[in-house]
């Protein structure tokens, strides 16, 4: 802020009237001093919670030798990430950024130069889906399916088409000489957490088989642990080609990823594509660390667990609850979708010292973090339910 009181920030986000200053865990404090409970993770970044002790280590060690090279050295904690990745995927090739938009602008120009440099056919159209979302630079934003990120950014770039999620036939029927990709979330987080459909799923990568196209899955909010499996693919059986990952994926600390098979190698050749900031000796440090925690310590089964739990415990705290229309979610990926928008619900849950945020304009989204303590849980899910009572029991007397 200046001395007027004005900030000298864009005003580009609409922002809760809270000051947030220390983290530990799942416990935030503000500016005030007051304290909350994290179900949101930094819209489902901090994995292992505020500063975790095994992340922070390693960063410290990193401080101490090396923060910046270049990708025109080699990084050894690049490599050791990366085989670790591919260790614990399907994937047998990484490249590595520093966002996940970034993440996601190159799967879809790795879709198009495999297709165009390689299979030689011309194609480069995407089909994606109606209530995606894959980042906010141009290309991802039009790639995005929701209408309200684009506006006021035209024109667009083309090559993307939209066909609604879990409608095989009218994927089917979006198919042409032109297409090389589909791409998709299985869970549609900022659409409103609505987990792919698996015979869909099923069908989506026999469709690419048949058609000779590239399956493209955007794990930038499901992946590293958080819907019960280290990637959300594996819920349903099948082998992306390409596959991306960014937020849970340094611990709290920024890195992108984009993963793939080893037979589109080729197509990203020396010079093909960059990161200034993509794999530095820091990043990848801090995402080996949290990586390796998540997998060592079984931080997937436990976020499987916990999920279940949470889906049951507010199922059965909210049976009856008429502001409820649904409650739906994967591993700890959770949605209560409501019968009216949730702006106002969430912010009394703020104010009652639990941190909840919004997954479209009906739906409080729940992302605890995978380590978060029982105790702390069942904390906040009695802390949401029961201003979920109190609003309804308001809107009844009226």
């Amino acid at each position: 802020m200046t001395e007027t009181g004005k900030s000298s920030l864009f005003p580009t986000y609409t922002r809760y009237p809270i000051t947030l200053v220390k983290g530990e865990g799942s416990r935030l404090w503000d500016d005030t001093g007051k304290e909350y409970i994290d179900l949101m993770s930094g819209i489902a970044v901090t994995n292992l919670g505020h500063a975790p002790q095994a992340v922070k280590e390693k960063l410290v060690e990193q401080l101490d030798q090396l923060w910046h090279v270049s990708n025109l050295f080699h990084i050894p904690n690049q490599e050791k990430l990366a085989t670790l990745l591919t260790d614990n995927s399907c994937a047998d090739a990484v490249f590595f950024c520093s966002t996940g938009a970034e993440a996601n602008e190159a799967a879809i120009k790795l879709a198009r130069r495999y297709s165009q440099k390689v299979l030689n056919n011309g194609r480069y159209e995407i089909i994606t889906f109606n209530m995606s979302f894959h980042g906010r630079t141009l290309a991802t934003l039009t790639a995005t399916g929701q209408d309200k990120v684009k506006e006021g950014f035209h024109p667009l770039p083309g090559g993307f088409v939209y066909a609604p999620y879990n409608d095989i036939d009218a994927v089917r029927s979006l198919v042409n000489d032109t297409t090389c990709a589909i791409m998709l979330e299985m869970v549609q987080g900022e659409g409103g957490v609505l987990p792919a459909d698996p015979e869909f799923v099923k069908q989506i990568a026999e469709l690419c088989k048949q058609e000779n196209l590239l399956l493209i899955v955007d794990e930038i909010q499901t992946g590293i642990g958080r819907t019960g499996k280290l990637f959300a693919y594996e819920h349903y059986g099948v082998e992306p080609d390409i596959f991306t990952l960014a937020k849970g994926l340094g611990g709290g600390f920024p890195i992108g990823a984009m993963l793939g098979k080893a037979h589109l190698a080729e197509a990203f050749s020396a010079g093909s594509h960059g990161s200034t900031f993509g794999g530095t000796p820091i990043a990848t440090a801090a995402a080996h660390a949290a990586l390796d925690t998540i997998i060592s310590e079984k931080l997937s089964e436990r976020a499987a667990e916990l999920g279940e739990y949470t889906v049951k415990k507010l199922e059965s705290k909210l049976a009856g609850n008429p502001l409820i229309a649904k409650i739906r979610g994967v591993g700890l990926l959770i949605g209560i979708e409501c019968t009216q928008p949730a702006g106002e619900i969430i912010s009394e849950i703020h104010k009652q010292g639990v941190l909840v945020i919004p997954a479209g304009p009906n739906v409080i989204r729940l992302v605890p973090a995978l380590t978060i303590p029982q105790a702390d849980l069942d904390q906040a899910l009695d802390v949401v339910c029961d201003v979920l009572s109190q609003k309804a029991s308001t809107i009844s007397s009226i």
